[in-house]
């Protein structure tokens, strides 16, 4: 006896099958999407675009197609651009580019430049341009004394070029600035001349500071030795005029009172008679005076 296995109705294996068919189309082509911070969703129809999508969720149509078109800060790499200054130096430097897109221009740089805002080929080329042409401008010496003002002569420029591919330059940053091997080693010697130059001018200044106070430590003392003979000097000539002042006194009142000046020698005899032993010299020689015999001239009580 066969048993046959039970057979499945026909509606059942449809309502599968259209049920299977509708999730592979809604998850080919399921409406709801979204667009990534910092970016921007371009919406085509047949590669026409239709319009621009801000960041976060967007419904799109199956015959829709959405790309995400980058709007963030980018950078781009120059090696080694060359040039030559205006005294006809070459020189070469690496430079690194940060740019981003204009948000207003997204649909203009996606139709003509790039499907995912990358411009760092446009950028490149015009850095190179630039440099070139502002190098030119500036002597061999004014690049390295005035690097600052290169740096803002390539940025204004670079900005004004770029503004044609849709982007904005946020900043430029000059790497391995240099010249030609004879160049950087005369400038390496003028250098080294240089600090010899200001070594010499060092020392030839302490030196002078030196010898500076040296002579003024001289003139110190020069000067106090002079202030003390002056000093001195002085004293004396001040003791002398008092001591001759008193002599001149003594003798006018010695010239004014012939009285006074006979007392003094009274004084002087009785003094020499008061020392006197009472013995006469043993020698005498002719004219000699004898002690104290001149007593006619002692006045009487």
């Amino acid at each position: 006896m066969n048993i046959e296995p039970p057979k499945l109705p026909f509606p059942l294996i449809r309502n599968a099958a259209i049920g299977f068919v509708a999730l592979v189309l809604m998850a080919v082509y399921w409406p709801i999407t979204s667009v990534p911070t910092g970016y921007r969703g371009v919406i085509t129809v047949g590669g026409h675009i239709k319009g621009i999508q801000d960041e976060g969720f967007m419904f799109i149509w199956p015959w829709e197609k959405k790309v995400d078109f980058n709007i963030r800060a980018e950078q781009a790499d120059v090696e080694k651009a060359e040039g030559s200054t205006f005294d006809t130096q070459p020189v070469n430097v690496s430079l690194t580019v940060r740019y981003s897109i204009n948000t207003n221009q997204v649909a203009e740089v996606y139709e003509k430049y790039s499907h995912d805002g990358n411009l760092a080929s446009y950028v490149q080329t015009a850095t190179s341009e630039v440099f070139k042409a502002v190098t030119a401008k500036y002597t061999a010496t004014d690049l390295i004394a005035k690097r600052s003002n290169v740096s803002n002569d390539i940025s204004a420029q670079l900005r004004e070029k770029m503004k044609v591919f849709g982007a904005q330059i946020i900043s430029i940053d000059m790497r391995n600035f240099s010249f030609s091997t004879s160049y950087m080693a005369a400038i390496n010697e003028k250098v080294t001349q240089e600090q010899l130059r200001q070594a010499a001018d060092n020392k030839l200044k302490t030196v002078e500071s030196e010898q500076k106070q040296k002579v003024a430590v001289a003139e110190a003392e020069a000067a106090a030795q002079r202030a003390t003979a002056d000093g001195q000097a002085y004293a004396q000539l001040k003791i002398a005029t008092a001591q001759a002042d008193s002599l001149k006194v003594q003798n006018a009142a010695l010239a004014q009172n012939k009285d006074v000046l006979e007392l003094r020698r009274i004084e002087v005899e009785l003094e020499k008679a008061h020392k006197w032993d009472g013995k006469l010299p043993v020698n005498m020689y002719a004219g000699a005076p004898i002690p104290f015999l001149a007593m006619d001239k002692v006045p009487k009580p």
